[in-house]
């Protein structure tokens, strides 16, 4: 499975720190692009796009082609999740980035999956940001604990007004994280589903401490 993806280079040779961001349902590789204003400038970001279109004229895409009690959606997550593996392979190879310093952000439906990859892999990464997103008790249960996994910083931010997820099903993902011992940072904001000024400002001062950056 290949992904097409959005990418945003600092200027020199690298290898820099690293910034995989993993879209929501509906939205494209190039949308959380757009937070790169906010964010630290010495970032490498890496977007990948879902395969599945929901949009020919606006372009919106999303990651899974079933529907939520569809039978075959725990296949089909697997075989994204696989293609994520690949896909995150396949840029270590082709761009600058530095291994030490690589953080995973998911929004909403893109953060389930980042949920999967991070804590199913805590070694791969600085840091997983999971915004606006939730995580499911079958994927707590697929998880093994570790020393590791105790090592992981992530950071879950969620709006107490979110239409979309509800705020206590971020709660109940801040409880399953605690009862897995990671580095938890969980911060709710007066916003809906989105990413606002503050919750930016804490994404940006979270990302220079995981990924060591100079963030003045």
């Amino acid at each position: 499975m290949q992904f097409r993806h959005a990418s945003l280079q600092p200027d020199g040779d690298g290898p820099f720190p690293t910034l995989i961001a993993l879209h929501g349902h509906g939205a494209h590789a190039l949308d959380l692009i757009g937070l790169s204003q906010f964010l630290p400038d010495n970032l490498l970001w890496l977007c990948p796009q879902a395969q599945h279109t929901l949009d020919e004229v606006l372009g919106g895409f999303t990651w899974f082609h079933f529907g939520r009690d569809d039978p075959r959606r725990d296949e089909e997550i697997g075989g994204v999740i696989e293609g994520l593996r690949g896909f995150l392979d396949a840029v270590a190879d082709r761009y600058p980035i530095d291994p030490d310093r690589t953080a995973l952000l998911g929004f909403s439906q893109g953060g389930m999956l980042g949920y999967r990859l991070a804590l199913d892999e805590p070694k791969r990464f600085a840091g997983f940001a999971a915004l606006s997103t939730t995580l499911s008790a079958e994927s707590v249960a697929m998880v093994e604990p570790s020393e590791d996994l105790k090592q992981l910083p992530v950071l879950v931010q969620h709006g107490a007004q979110d239409p979309m997820i509800a705020v206590d099903r971020a709660r109940e993902s801040r409880d399953r994280l605690q009862e897995l011992g990671v580095d938890l940072e969980y911060r709710e904001y007066s916003m809906g589903h989105q990413v606002g000024q503050e919750s930016a400002n804490d994404l940006r001062a979270w990302l220079g401490g995981v990924l060591k950056l100079e963030t003045s």
